[in-house]
């Protein structure tokens, strides 16, 4: 008889350890990821920009937690998806640059894995990922390619396409809160927003044409930067006073040729037409009473450029908030961890740049802000380093799932839950593209006082920075013979960041003497 009860004692026990977990699983967060392209942290009101605002981005590091130091492993569009997505570097998961690759779904990532766990997976708005099918995701209505910015096309589940009438953003937002309405409501969910905003080639909505004419904006204090202890800078393509076009990136139009400068114009509704080119009439107009020349010429040009920039970041601003009220409104928000980061970071005028690619700080570093009630104190400024391949698995971690061991991401799960955490010490990077604005292939190390990177390919070099001395990272002191401790010290923190990586082609390149 005591054995009996013995062993129906052990029974009720595990049936309370199975309700009990029954009761965490069905209380796993949500997950929404919204991931902008291109958005620079400079354009943010949140890090600092005193001359404009953004209310929604503003909103979730008020309500939660803005991270200082979040950064990328590669900056480029498609490759930084790829690493978020898979929680990998370039060299693991196969997707090193949006020329000669196309992203392998067959391998494992946080999709997957979360859809095992029981989760509802869906991805709407800008992938960027090749031209396969995805998988992972009970539902996904995304852009072909880049997307159009004016009535877009969507490949939808089933690889169906559908065009809608509007603007991207807002269609984006519209789409993932029409799933978000027909989802299954008795389980947890994970929902990528993937917006096309800020992309060249910066065309505002509507009814953001000229909100920001009436500003003149500060030129960045290296903007006419020489380059001239940096042999890649000085041969890149990407400046804003002779890359910079004066039609397909400023909308300067001549007579006859506005309709073949960019598709999404073409695109446009006869009345969307007459309102875009009518604005833009007036630019030009102004140009041409201006007459600008030489330095007069590239200053109007970031500013223009600025304007464009932050008219279009201004949609993607209204949308996050209009995100954010509707998961307060539908009781989502206090089970739903919401994160807002762009794909990598961007040039606004610094060097006298626009585009990403270098590991220099303006398009290594990526804005993050994330809100997760109940977890994250409000307010929270992040200076911890974290970096896009550590979504993955904090969102894995997260649903209580096993995080695969081919991620090379750690999961900051327990730095939102003030636990214990070890911090990174350094962060290594590794930029392939060789072409696209005359980038030089590079990788590096970077600690908290210094950077140490290695170009080649197009350009044979080192370059070493003091960022505490040098934050703009205009003088490179590789050479300096008083610095030789440092490289040396530097070099074996590289050696071990790629060798713990596994990135062999680096290895190969660490080890040819230039």
């Amino acid at each position: 008889m005591m054995k009996r009860f013995m062993t129906w004692k052990k029974l009720a026990a595990v049936s309370a350890l199975l309700l009990l977990g029954g009761a965490l699983k069905a209380q796993r967060p949500n997950i929404v990821l919204i991931i902008s392209d291109d958005h620079a942290f400079q354009a943010i009101s949140a890090y600092g920009n005193k001359q404009i605002k953004t209310p929604g981005i503003d909103r979730l590091a008020k309500e939660g937690a803005l991270f200082s130091n979040a950064y990328v492993t590669n900056s480029l569009c498609g490759p930084s998806r790829a690493s978020i997505l898979t929680g990998t570097y370039s060299h693991v998961n196969g997707f090193k640059d949006n020329v000669n690759f196309n992203f392998d779904f067959n391998q494992g990532s946080f999709a997957k894995v979360l859809q095992t766990a029981g989760y509802q997976t869906a991805w709407v708005g800008k992938m960027h990922l090749g031209d396969s099918i995805p998988q992972g995701l009970d539902y996904y209505s995304i852009l072909p390619d880049q997307g159009q910015y004016y009535n877009p096309d969507f490949i939808q589940t089933g690889n169906k396409t559908r065009q809608y009438t509007g603007y991207v953003t807002d269609i984006i937002t519209d789409v993932a809160e029409d799933w978000l309405e027909h989802r299954d409501a008795s389980k947890p969910f994970c929902l990528v927003i993937g917006h096309k905003a800020t992309h060249r080639t910066w065309m505002p909505a509507l009814e953001d044409l000229g909100r920001y004419d009436d500003i003149r904006f500060d030129l960045p204090q290296d903007f006419y930067d020489d380059y001239s202890t940096r042999k890649a800078a000085a041969v890149q393509d990407m400046t804003i006073a002779k890359t910079m076009r004066m039609a397909h990136d400023l909308k300067i139009y001549e007579p006859g040729d506005s309709l073949a400068i960019e598709n999404s114009v073409k695109r446009m509704t006869a009345e969307q037409k007459q309102k875009w080119f009518a604005y833009y009439a007036t630019i030009k107009a102004d140009l041409d009473a201006q007459a600008p020349k030489g330095k007069a010429l590239t200053e109007w040009k970031f500013q223009r450029y600025m304007r464009d920039y932050l008219a279009t970041a201004a949609s993607l601003d209204r949308n996050i908030s209009k995100t954010l009220d509707y998961l307060d409104e539908k009781g989502l928000s206090k089970n739903t961890l919401v994160i807002y980061m762009s794909d990598q970071g961007f040039y606004m005028g610094e060097h006298g740049w626009f585009d990403k690619r270098f590991m220099y700080e303006e398009s290594f570093r990526t804005p993050m802000v994330m809100r997760f009630p109940g977890v994250l104190r409000p307010g929270r400024v992040i200076s911890d380093y974290v970096m896009n391949i550590d979504l993955a698995p904090t969102f894995i971690e997260m649903a209580g799932a096993p995080v695969p061991e081919r991620m090379q991401g750690r999961s900051f799960l327990p730095l939102l839950q003030n636990k214990k955490y070890a911090s990174r010490k350094a962060l290594y990077y590794h930029y392939y593209e060789n072409g696209e604005h005359s980038v030089s292939p590079h990788f590096g190390v970077r600690t908290t006082r210094y950077k140490l990177i290695r170009f080649y390919n197009k350009v044979e070099s080192w370059e070493l920075f003091d960022l505490q001395k040098d934050p703009r990272e205009l003088k490179n002191i590789y050479e300096e013979p008083e610095m030789a401790a440092v490289v040396a010290s530097l070099k074996k923190q590289l050696l071990e960041e790629i060798r713990h990586y596994g990135d062999e082609d680096a290895a190969v390149i660490f080890n040819k003497r230039i």
